[in-house]
């Protein structure tokens, strides 16, 4: 076994392997870029070296200057968790040279399954099932077109490099294709530096299953599958695992086809064989097409973990270590189930835009498994994945498993910033979701309903009061002032609330017409009744975590006015990033809705639209720029 790996990445991925070293007495390093240097996955490590930069090209993604700091501080082998260089067969080559061992497969097997198009057509000799599809190198625009014509509409168009969805756009019909093929031609070049693309036959109920595979070099075994179905724009959001509504014969033969496709390659490590299954009739043997694998340790791979009793992290070293499978495929148990929820710093009535802040406050309840490499205190960055945890539950019966994740998700707290923990308990109470009727549509279909801000009560409101006059903690005269009435008037955002104190602990909030009675004695009790709701109050937020959590600007009466309202003629940035393209000049005529500027933000591009019509008035940024949230980009005039 290894005495000392580096792991060359960051977060929860990073803290997530050192946890597993350090449980086998391997020591680990960091790297870090400057902004990560007091991050919580440098502090789980024993030894750090720093990258440099800020951005992933100025730090995580330096393979010579990783391969640097291994060699510096004795590292025998190097881990590089998912994203950056995991799949990099270049990295793995220049590891190998100096001598290091990568915890991961070969360069030729990364190679052969890193681009979609020759990945398929390498399955296909294998006698893995592959979806309909064009593959081909010739990648003219009328050729693509053909070929979609060919397939017949929906397609999907996908870069044949990467993954997470970038690079990928749904044609419903041909009036679409060329503005799909350009979006998604432009989006795979800035993810990847490879804009070429494959078109394949969209399945009109598709489920996105996935198999864990885990390879020595020459035999493989697979760990069950995965159902990874609610997604949103490609972007996987709850995760779990068996899959629901998963027959015996059609696991068999989804491994089967997943063992395979691993043995084609001579695949050595942790990794995933993602297909496309059809959900419109049940599951069936002839209903499942390959869709790509991935050559790394996936994002979800803790659910495979609580169903099997795998760690497949220890797995990874020990073969990397020169051991064998550690189990044969008979010998892997299957047992109970097991779900994963993505929380992530995003504002979603906003769009799901990323968000950053600084974590004033996160709490997870001891019911769950929470993988994340945030602590409460750290900032969320603009130059990294928003993901602020893994939110992991395992029960006997997915019945248990789905109460206890909506019961970890009620439990956890997080202030400081906006998150999908909202979206996130709406998707868990979901009446198709809990019977197991899922596939890749059906956030889509609902997602109004799943975004709707519910109303928020006067209680809740009430506490959020008290919070922002301290009156939660410390004298209850803290928010009020000598010879002034003993009433305090509070602004939560849209929402007005009057305080007046009765005595010790005792107070009287009025909300509109509704008036709340609140006793602090050890605990809150609201109207009589206990209530175990927590307030966090920072300057200019106040947070009440009760039944879910509620979030509420405070706001200074005298600033109302200044604040109130917009410019739909000022376009500004909703968040720090990358201006990627300007699509506009000055004097040009635009309609509502019309695309001016493409930010890239947290590894995702946003279009920035047009809130009226208009004329171009000023540019006020140039494409490479990088601009702070509220940075002015594009200002409009009347027609």
């Amino acid at each position: 076994m290894f005495r000392r790996i580096l792991i060359a990445n960051r977060g929860e991925i990073a803290c997530r392997i050192a946890r597993t070293a350090r449980a086998m007495g391997v020591e680990t390093v960091a790297v870090h870029s400057d902004v990560d240097a007091m991050a919580a996955h440098v502090a789980a490590c024993d030894l750090a070296v720093s990258l440099g930069g800020a951005t992933p090209a100025e730090s995580y993604l330096r393979g010579d200057a990783i391969i640097e700091a291994a060699l510096a501080t004795g590292a025998e082998a190097i881990h590089p968790g998912y994203g950056f260089l995991s799949e990099n067969p270049d990295f793995v080559q220049a590891v190998e040279k100096e001598g290091l061992i990568f915890i991961g497969p070969s360069a030729d097997a990364i190679r052969a399954m890193g681009l979609k198009d020759a990945a398929k057509a390498l399955m296909e000799t294998a006698n893995v099932p592959v979806v309909p599809g064009y593959h081909g190198a010739d990648q003219d625009d009328a050729v693509l077109a053909k070929a979609a014509e060919d397939i017949g509409y929906p397609v999907l168009i996908k870069a044949v490099a990467g993954g997470g969805g970038k690079g990928m756009r749904l044609v419903e019909d041909a009036s679409g294709f060329d503005k799909a093929l350009a979006s998604a031609r432009s989006e795979a070049k800035g993810a990847f530096g490879n804009d070429a693309v494959l078109v394949e036959k969209f399945v009109s109920k598709p489920r996105h299953i996935e198999v864990q595979v885990f390879g020595d070099g020459t035999d493989a075994v697979h760990l069950y599958e995965r159902d990874c179905s609610l997604q949103r724009r490609h972007q996987k959001v709850i995760e779990e695992a068996p899959a629901p509504g998963m027959t015996d014969q059609m696991r068999g033969a989804m491994g089967k086809a997943a063992v395979d496709a691993a043995k084609a390659i001579g695949y050595k490590g942790a990794g995933t064989v993602e297909f496309i299954v059809d959900g419109s009739d049940g599951l069936r043997v002839d209903g499942f097409w390959f869709m790509e694998m991935n050559t790394r340790l996936q994002v979800e791979h803790p659910v495979t973990e609580a169903v099997t009793g795998v760690d497949l992290v220890a797995w990874q070293l020990r073969v990397a270590a020169g051991e064998g499978l550690p189990l044969a495929q008979d010998d892997i148990p299957l047992h109970g189930h097991a779900f994963e929820a993505r929380l992530y710093a995003e504002d979603v009535p906003a769009g799901f835009l990323p968000a950053t802040g600084t974590l004033s406050h996160l709490v997870f309840p001891e019911l769950v498994r929470a993988d994340s490499g945030v602590r409460a205190g750290d900032n969320i960055s603009p130059f990294y994945d928003p993901m602020i945890a893994k939110v992991i539950v395992a029960g006997e019966t997915r019945d248990v498993a789905l109460a206890k994740l909506r019961a970890g998700l009620r439990g956890t707290q997080v202030a400081g910033t906006v998150t999908n923990l909202a979206f996130l308990q709406a998707l868990a109470d979901h009446e198709g979701f809990a019977a197991g009727d899922v596939d890749t549509g059906l956030i889509g279909r609902d997602l109004d309903a799943l975004v709707a801000v519910p109303e928020t009560s006067a209680e809740v409101i009430a506490l959020a009061a008290l919070g922002a006059l301290g009156l939660d903690r410390g004298s209850d005269f803290e928010g009020f002032a000598l010879w002034t009435p003993l009433v305090r008037e509070v602004v939560l955002g849209a929402h007005i609330a009057r305080v007046s104190v009765h005595g010790a602990g005792q107070f009287e909030v009025s909300v509109g017409e509704k008036v709340v009675s609140i006793e602090r004695a050890g605990g809150w009790r609201v109207d009589g009744a206990k209530s175990t709701a927590k307030i966090v109050a920072s300057e200019t937020v106040v947070s009440v975590f009760a039944d879910s959590a509620y979030h509420f600007d405070l706001i200074n009466p005298l600033d109302r006015d200044a604040s109130a309202g917009g410019d739909a003629s000022l376009i500004e940035a909703p968040m720090p990033g990358l201006v990627r393209a300007v699509s506009v000049t000055a004097g040009v005529e635009v309609a509502k809705g019309d695309a001016l500027v493409v930010l890239e933000a947290m590894k995702m591009e946003h279009a920035l639209v047009a809130a009226r019509d208009g004329v171009v008035a000023e540019v006020l940024v140039e494409t490479g720029a990088q601009v702070e949230a509220g940075a002015a980009l594009i200002r409009l005039e009347d027609a």
